[in-house]
């Protein structure tokens, strides 16, 4: 068993277990065969590899975790700069079609990315247009870059469908939307939970709210009830309201009407 420690933490590597000598030349097999003396010097020689470098297969997976993470952080970076020259809503738009996201301006098309990522510039000229309309799914959006989502003041649909890094403190950040936003999906958020459908209160002009697939969420029918209640004129959809009300030993209903046991 070999640890590895980058920075401050401590990593344990895999328990290499090497293959019983069979007292003579071979190497037994979990079958019992004995590996021929060619190939005998080959695996040898892998699992010596594998004894003194496997500490590079971790420092390996760390690297690559941290520049996964490097990235998100830099489709996340702050727009806010462009708002300056070309207004909020141009500002807006440009992070959400550089996330891979469409756009909508008012009484105009939805602008999207093509297939590789470019998109036609005329959003420019759109400087005193507000976006109506977001379309975030499967985009890396985070809780820092929600700074330039929400300089979309008059934004009324929102969709973050399936995005990987919304979660709850995402949520709490959307307040500064109430007075707009009318139509929000969350659907497929594997990080949203009830507590940060919880902080939704505060929009109250929301009309529709899609909260479907939720994995985080343990129990979407009494979720859903408490979101009803909490956003009265606005339709929850995406869960049976009957889904998940899951009752305790204690509190199933009895049948009075059999005997009891003496």
């Amino acid at each position: 068993m070999w640890d590895l420690v980058l920075g401050d933490r401590r990593i344990n590597s895999l328990r290499l277990v090497a293959p019983m000598w069979n007292g003579t030349r071979g190497i037994h097999r979990l079958g019992g065969a004995v590996v021929p003396e060619g190939n005998q010097k080959k695996e040898r020689t892998m699992l010596q590899f594998l004894t003194n470098h496997f500490y590079d297969v971790e420092a390996l997976r760390g690297y690559l975790l941290q520049r996964e993470m490097s990235k998100v952080h830099m489709k996340n970076r702050s727009f806010t700069w462009l708002e300056e020259q070309h207004g909020p809503y141009s500002a807006g738009a440009f992070f959400i079609l550089k996330q891979g996201g469409a756009v909508k301006f008012r009484d105009k098309e939805w602008i999207r990315p093509d297939k590789y990522g470019h998109f036609s510039p005329e959003f420019w000229n759109f400087r005193e247009v507000p976006v109506e309309a977001v379309d975030a799914s499967d985009c890396e959006i985070n809780y820092e870059g929600l700074d330039n989502l929400l300089l979309l003041k008059e934004l009324q649909s929102l969709s973050l469908q399936r995005c990987p890094h919304v979660d709850d403190w995402c949520l709490s950040r959307l307040y500064p939307l109430a007075d707009s936003l009318q139509e929000l999906s969350l659907a497929g958020c594997p990080r949203v939970s009830e507590r940060g459908l919880a902080c939704l209160h505060h929009l109250q002009n929301l009309r529709r709210l899609d909260i479907s697939d939720l994995p985080a969420v343990s129990n979407p029918g009494l979720t859903q009830i408490l979101v009803e209640e909490m956003l009265p004129n606005c339709k929850v959809v995406g869960v049976d309201w009957a889904e998940g009300l899951k009752l305790g030993p204690e509190e199933q209903p009895q049948d009075t009407a059999s005997p009891a046991l003496a």
